[in-house]
């Protein structure tokens, strides 16, 4: 994600963080280096110069350049200030007032914005929400079709008129079925469109005004770049927008948009899309987001993550059993099913502060070869499962041959069980007023990770 900007930053500003006492020569060296790198990763020439500005402004203060940590406020000053780029602070969505709350989704074609409805609704779902589609994109060839389909797959319902054309009168009948059906969410797909195409455009005006729209959210691909900004200007000037959601940023090398648009057209980035699952949505946190780009981490979207997938209560059950060595491969393979919720391991891994980006990159990890480690576990008897050490030569011929694998990677899963259970058991167990190894120390670091391409070295909760 923003692989281009992120490297260049980190690259000028590692060297400013190892220097103590620091000069407005360095100042200077290095704010044309941040400006060379954010103009080549398209942000608006506007936005970088009034950032280089602010920072500069900052950094030749004399609280900094007396400082024997000077080179690590600049560094602070850089990340506070593109925060601030960013949109400074989380907008949440509005979802109070009149029930149903309605968001209305618009975009050019192409932008991702039908699947990204699903997305946004499988979101809302999780804040205890009721969420309706209503399909009023009534010019795309089967674009209410594409609409059921991915709405089907994760069991959301979806409003839809056939054979109508009157987009006005869709979205009045499709909020008319919401407050008969209890659904206190009402998300509008509409189509899309050009933001120069008037009649269209003046489409989606009669449907804001027609009913009491909490959000009207502009879906933008940024890969697009600087052409997103005059896109969401244009948007903004005749629907006036209440943010934005960017999709494809985990394919952006780039990133001016994401970069410039909050600072261009004073709208708020919502949400982002990090991928093609219906999860691969995240609320857009510009403080997490400018820490990820020069390299810092982020822990917080880290344990987000973590929440969402695990299951507190059964993890402490898990634990128990951990303190008393009656941990299971029933135990393992539903651990490793929940971290696969969290979504592309590497991308998970990137949020540890820390972990060196070039190290990560050279390490091979196949989140496939999860699937393959479940059906091993499938094909042990429950028995097998309970008491791995009874599994002798036979067995696990027998369960390799049942899981169309090798009996070399049974062998190694097996051995991977039993060192993680100690490692484990060390973590959980380490002796009074001393820390055990813990999952990282137990792994040997960024070391242990090169085996996450074969069967050993998995991450583990």
């Amino acid at each position: 994600m923003l692989d281009n900007i992120s490297d260049k930053l980190q690259s000028v500003l590692r060297k400013l963080r190892g220097k103590g006492k620091i000069t407005p020569a360095d100042i200077k060296e290095t704010m044309r280096e941040v400006k060379l790198a954010l103009l080549e990763a398209d942000v608006n020439f506007k936005v970088v110069k009034d950032f280089i500005n602010k920072v500069s402004e900052q950094s030749l203060g004399e609280e900094v350049l007396n400082n024997i940590s000077g080179g690590q406020m600049v560094v602070k000053i850089v990340a506070d200030e593109l925060a601030l780029m960013l949109g400074g602070a989380e907008v949440p969505l509005n979802l109070s007032g009149t029930l149903p709350s309605i968001i209305l989704m618009c975009g050019l074609q192409g932008s991702g914005k039908t699947t990204t409805t699903v997305k946004l609704a499988v979101t809302i779902r999780k804040k205890g929400k009721n969420p309706l589609l209503i399909a009023a994109d009534v010019y795309r060839a089967a674009a209410i079709t594409q609409l059921k389909a991915v709405a089907k797959s994760v069991d959301i319902p979806v409003f839809c008129i056939d054979n109508e054309t009157d987009v006005v009168k869709i979205v009045k009948q499709g909020i008319d079925y919401a407050k008969q059906n209890n659904h206190d969410c009402v998300i509008i797909d509409t189509a899309g469109r050009l933001q120069v195409d008037d009649v269209l455009m003046h489409e989606l005006e009669d449907i804001k005004s027609s009913v009491p729209v909490a959000e009207t959210l502009l879906v933008v691909d940024s890969m697009v770049g600087q052409e997103a900004v005059s896109v969401a200007s244009e948007f903004d000037s005749r629907l006036n927008l209440s943010g934005v959601i960017l999709t494809k940023l985990d394919g952006d090398a780039r990133g001016g948009a994401a970069m410039s648009i909050a600072a261009v057209v004073g709208k708020p980035i919502k949400y982002i899309g990090l991928g093609e699952k219906t999860s691969d949505l995240e609320p857009f946190y510009p403080d997490r987001m400018a820490r990820r780009i020069l390299g810092m981490g982020d822990i917080l979207s880290l344990v987000d993550k973590a929440q969402d997938a695990f299951d507190q209560k059964e993890s402490e059950e898990m634990a128990k059993r951990l303190l008393n060595n009656t941990f299971t491969f029933d135990d393992f393979a539903n651990q490793l099913n929940q971290m696969q919720k969290m979504g592309d391991m590497k991308q998970i891994l990137s949020m540890i502060p820390g972990v060196d980006k070039k190290t990560l990159s050279a390490v091979n990890i196949d989140d496939n070869r999860l699937t393959k480690i479940n059906a091993i576990i499938q094909s042990m008897t429950p028995e097998e499962r309970n008491k791995p050490s009874i599994i002798n030569g036979s067995r696990r011929e027998r369960i390799a041959k049942g899981s169309a694998n090798r009996v070399q990677d049974v062998n190694s899963l097996l051995n991977q069980f039993n060192q993680m259970k100690k490692m484990m058991g060390s973590f959980t167990k380490g002796k009074k007023g001393k820390k055990g190894k813990g999952m990282f120390g137990g792994m040997g670091g960024m070391n242990g990770l090169s085996g996450l391409g074969g069967m050993g070295g998995l991450p583990f909760k």
